[in-house]
């Protein structure tokens, strides 16, 4: 499970609530009490129609919450950015992730810091940028370029200098997809399986959750925990929650039903 630390003002589900710094320390503790395996903090919003953070100021915004996270944790941080020079801070500080949502396409140089620093990266499909993304995204395979264009960032990586052993794949649940392709993605999750890395998912409260079960924080939620329910089936190796405790008992149900066996209820 990888628990959100969104140091923002403005991200869709919890914007403003762990901007000022001791929160965000504070509810990343409490993340990894409740079960979280790994810590993201980002420092600018990519809800849909999102404006770009400078580079400086997200810098400000995370890095000191990175650091302090690092010292008080045994779990591993991952910085949420696009941005090589946000990168670099973030692990010189304690990150041992990079959490891509331009797959090393948006900055030229992240393929190098991440190499570099022999860091993990989460390379994610997402069709445009953020500003753009849900104009109208239309796919003629949704999965199939979608697996294409991981397979792709994959060996982006490769080239850049990033061993294999260090990436994972996002397919990106609501960065240019409509309700259908969400849908689609996450049914046919096992497709990705084949590139022989990790996966990981992030549904956790986004808008396709609410307009198949309208909208209210407890229908997001329960909606959440349905569809970390099917990706895990499905073959998803890390989920990025904002609700971890929940998750965890999703989770815990989940691997009893894929090994009875093991169950000792």
């Amino acid at each position: 499970m990888m628990g959100i630390v969104n140091v923002t003002p403005d991200s869709f589900s919890d914007g403003g609530l762990f901007f000022d710094q001791a929160d965000a320390v504070a509810h990343g503790e409490a993340l990894a009490a409740a079960g979280a395996d790994i810590i993201d903090v980002g420092g600018e919003s990519s809800r849909p129609f999102s404006e770009s953070v400078p580079v400086q100021e997200e810098i400000r915004r995370v890095v000191p919450v990175i650091e302090e996270l690092a010292r008080r944790l045994s779990v591993p941080i991952s910085i949420d950015t696009h941005k090589a020079r946000v990168a670099r801070r973030a692990i010189s500080v304690g990150a041992s992730m990079v959490n891509d949502i331009g797959a090393l396409l948006l900055d030229p140089a992240m393929g190098s810091v991440v190499a570099e620093a022999g860091v993990a990266v989460v390379v994610m499909h997402m069709k445009g940028t953020p500003k753009v993304m849900q104009v109208g995204p239309h796919y003629e395979d949704v999965v199939g370029e979608v697996r294409g264009f991981l397979a792709d960032a994959v060996e982006r990586a490769e080239q850049a200098g990033i061993g294999p052993s260090r990436i994972i794949v996002d397919p990106g649940i609501g960065f240019g997809k409509t309700v259908t392709h969400n849908l689609l993605l996450i049914k046919h999750l096992s497709a990705l399986q084949a590139m022989g890395v990790p996966i990981l998912i992030g549904p956790s409260r986004k808008s396709f959750i609410a307009k198949i079960l309208g909208n209210g924080d407890e229908r997001r939620e329960v909606g959440t925990q349905a569809a970390v329910a099917v990706a895990a089936l499905h073959g998803a190796h890390i989920v990025r929650v904002h609700d971890v405790e929940r998750t965890r008992y999703t989770l815990k149900l989940v691997d009893a039903i894929k090994n009875p066996a093991s169950c000792n209820a």
